[in-house]
């Protein structure tokens, strides 16, 4: 059985788990005492999540637990083979949904909602929203030319860029334009994600739906 440590960024893991229709459990940590749980801190002594244990392989960071379930359990359409025409793209942007976006806005989230009051407009963060706003270009530029990162077909990339967006729209950092918002409709209103929600609590209380 694979289980998932955390939500968070383990929201994107349940959501592809639920494309692929793989067995799976959710084990909630409580990071405030993460150091208290020791069969979570053995997998991931760094003490973020998300965490993944499948048998006796145990892995941290999203995008790469992703890529490994994916050649691990696959073959699945959500990843296209080298040899596609569309697999440029969704490497791109398998990875721009968290190098370039969430990874942004998780430094704007902190700044604007728990750093202490006059350390809220702080530099740092202003650069993470403009990094943020910059990569986002590209998403718009890609929807102006296919419905999904990857081309005509959802693929694990927008499992990746989709969560990056949910994020943005949770803290109110970034204003989607019609092409953005007409996607997450596309991509949430899939049952896969409505599943996945059900699944990560957490995320449903704080998520603000599109559409």
């Amino acid at each position: 059985m694979i289980t998932i440590f955390g939500e968070g960024r383990g929201f994107r893991i349940v959501w592809l788990l639920e494309e692929m229709g793989l067995p799976y459990r959710l084990r909630p940590v409580d990071l405030a005492d993460a150091d208290k749980d020791p069969e979570f801190m053995a997998i991931n002594p760094g003490g973020f999540i998300p965490a993944m244990r499948d048998g006796d392989v145990t892995m941290v960071e999203s995008i790469a637990i992703m890529e490994y379930l994916m050649a691990r359990h696959g073959p699945t359409p959500l990843a296209p083979e080298p040899a596609d025409p569309s697999f440029p793209d969704y490497k791109q942007f398998l990875w721009l949904g968290e190098a370039g976006l969430a990874t942004a806005i998780y430094y704007v989230f902190g700044a604007r909602h728990i750093a202490p009051a006059d350390q809220r407009q702080n530099w740092t963060a202003s650069q993470a929203q403009r990094g943020f706003e910059s990569r986002l270009r590209l998403v718009t530029r890609q929807l102006a030319r296919f419905p999904y990162m990857a081309g005509d077909t959802f693929t694990a990339a927008d499992i990746s860029v989709a969560y990056a967006l949910m994020l943005a729209r949770r803290g109110e950092f970034a204003v989607l334009g019609a092409a953005e918002e007409d996607y997450m409709i596309r991509v949430t209103g899939r049952d896969a994600f409505k599943r996945a929600l059900e699944t990560c609590q957490a995320t449903k209380e704080g998520y603000k739906g599109f559409g």
